[in-house]
This record gives structure tokens, sequence and C-alpha cells, in this order.
């Protein structure tokens, strides 16, 4: 008798090798066998997106193979966002651009994810590939964050982010890790992002779509929900390039507005006990000074170890202005997380961000 494991590699075979039938049928002829595309849909969102737009939606639509189709969600921008859209869909087929003025703010606490909910409900293929307009793709990256769907090995994948390495702030380097952001291309992640994942839309709709109810932090939820389901696959090479453009205030205002999401979501309580306990050792080590130097020392020793275990041969790289203010940021981490979160576990209203004002 075979096991649930056995027939849900069947079912997800089958599912793979249907759909990339389907996909060829639908070609013309002369394009079969050089350039087939992808049994995938990519889908991103977007809001008052207009310097990020002009990069992200080429570098989708330049994935090689390509994808199936890239379906862009528009929450209702007034900047121009939308009719860049429309005029690259005219001369894209590929792309499909959907404005839906709910996918705001002002209809939903939740507008990212009702906006990938809509696009993927859209979708006309089984399996989805979720972007960011903050991000740029390099050509193999839907390839490679995919191929284990397409392959029938597994129905979720996770690429994770790296900085741009052409493109990045000194904060940007210092913030990375407490952000689960890659200085590097080539360095093993594990990180949820919806930056860069992939999921089949069975697990999708089994799952009941990315959590409306949250601003921020609903592909981590996402990611909870789908692991009680199915073990991820962790793809190499398939990470998106992020372009955050941090300074030291935008860096400690985005890991608030994260923490605020963990603490009104009542989730990642390791995390809040974690950063508490830092903030009640510095306080105690500070105390102690008038008794003995050991404890201070004793904790910029642990807090060397937080700022730099994850990455420190690659920060190096970037210099000693580069380390400093990894430091410096680590500090501030503890105080900006645990007041954070339990602030969010008591607030009432739902945050804003730049693009919803």
């Amino acid at each position: 008798m075979q096991s649930v494991a056995t027939r849900r590699r069947h079912r997800l075979a089958t599912r793979a090798l249907l759909t990339s039938a389907f996909i060829l049928s639908i070609l013309p002829h002369g394009d079969r066998y050089t350039c087939p595309m992808q049994p995938v849909s990519i889908v991103v969102t977007v809001l008052n997106e207009a310097q990020d737009i002009g990069r992200v939606v080429p570098s989708l639509l330049a994935q090689t193979p390509p994808a199936a189709e890239v379906i862009v969600v528009d929450g209702g921008s007034t900047d121009g966002t939308w009719e860049w859209l429309a005029r690259t869909q005219a001369k894209d087929p590929c792309l499909v651009a959907i404005r839906d003025v709910t996918c705001s703010l002002k209809h939903s606490p939740g507008p990212v994810s009702r906006g990938r909910n809509v696009a993927i409900a859209a979708a006309h293929t089984a399996m989805i590939a979720t972007a960011d307009a903050g991000c740029t793709y390099r050509p193999d990256w839907l390839a490679n964050l995919t191929a284990p769907l397409v392959a029938g090995t597994a129905e979720y994948a996770l690429g994770g982010s790296c900085l741009d390495p052409e493109d990045h702030t000194l904060w940007d380097l210092a913030s990375a890790p407490f952000f689960s952001i890659k200085l590097g291309p080539a360095e093993p992640t594990k990180s949820c992002t919806a930056r860069s994942m992939a999921f089949t839309k069975d697990l999708w709709e089994r799952i009941g779509g990315f959590p409306e109810a949250v601003l921020v932090g609903e592909d981590t939820l996402f990611d909870f929900e789908a692991r009680r389901l199915t073990a991820p696959a962790f793809q190499e090479n398939a990470k998106a390039l992020y372009h955050p453009q941090n300074t030291f205030r935008s860096a400690t205002h985005q890991l608030a507005r994260y923490a605020v999401s963990d603490g009104m979501a009542r989730v990642r309580w390791a995390r809040l006990f974690r950063n508490a306990a830092r903030c009640v050792l510095e306080v105690l080590a500070l105390a102690s000074l008038r008794w003995s130097v050991v404890p201070l020392l004793v904790v910029l020793v642990l807090e060397s170890w937080f700022a730099f275990h994850l990455d420190w041969r690659f920060l190096r790289r970037f210099g000693i202005n580069a380390v400093l203010a990894r430091f410096v940021f680590s500090i501030a981490v503890p105080w900006v997380v645990a007041v954070s979160q339990i602030y969010g576990l008591f607030a009432k209203q739902q945050q804003t961000n730049r693009q919803n004002g």
C-alpha cells in the first residue's frame, strides 16, 4: 500500500506533466522546442511604485525560459505606475496588469495579501511564484526557484533575498541579517520572504490564501501554514536582488513595523523573549559598572555574536565602516523589537505604509 507521501509525490508529478503539456499545447509550433514558457505564473502587487516598476517588471519578463504570465495587481496608483503598466502590457502580452482599488488600505487591512490573492485567483497555471516591486531578478531566478515544483518533488519552494551587489547603502549592510537578507547571492538561506517564493495553486487554496488581516508579515504567516502541510524546498541561486536603500532611521522604522505586526498577530514569542532578555542584560551590565566592568564586557561579547555570527566572512569585505554600523544597529535591535512587539500586543489601529500614506 502506498504511503501518503508517495501518493502526494505522484500527484505532484502528474500535475506538473499535465500543466507542462497544456502550456506547450497553446504555444505556436515553432516555439515549442526553442524557448517554452514555464508552467508558472509570477505575481506582484504594486501601489505607487513609479520609482521601481521600470526595473522589476522588465527583469521578470526577461526570465529564461519565460513565465507563462506575469500578473501585476495595482491597488490604485496615482503616480504613473498604472499608466506604465498599461503601456507595457500593450507591447508584451505576457504581462497581465490588473487594477483593483480594493487592494489598498482604504478598502483592506492587508492590501499586499489581497493583491496577491487577486493575482493568484486570476492565474491560469497550477504553479505560482511571488515577487516584490522593491527587487530585481536575474534571468535564471524563476527556473531555479520553481525547479522542484516543475519536477513534481515539492509543492512549496523558497529562494530568499540578498542585497543587490551594485546598489546598497551602509545601513542596508548593517541591517541585512535582521531582515533575513543575505549580503551575497551565494549565501545559503532559509528565509520565507515572499520576495522569492513559489508554491502550487492547490497549496494556496488549502491554506486559504495570504492573510488579508495584516499589513506586514503576511508572508511569515503564510509560511507558518504552508509548513503545517508540506516541507519547503530551499533553492540555491534563486534570491531576489533587494534594493531597500535604508538609512539608520528607515531601517529601524521597518524593523519596528515588523515587530508591531508580530505582536498584533501573536506570533514569534521566542523572538520577543530573546530580545527582551538582551535589553535586561544590557541594563544590568551598565548598572553593575560601579562594582565591576566584567558584566559589560560579557554583554559586549554577546552582542558581537548577535551582530556578526551570521555573515561575518561576507561583511568584513565591505570595510570597517560597515562593521561599526552593523554593531551599532545590532545594539538597537533588541530595544526596537521588544518595545514594538509589546506595543503590538495592545495596538488597536492598523499600521499604514508610504504607498497608502
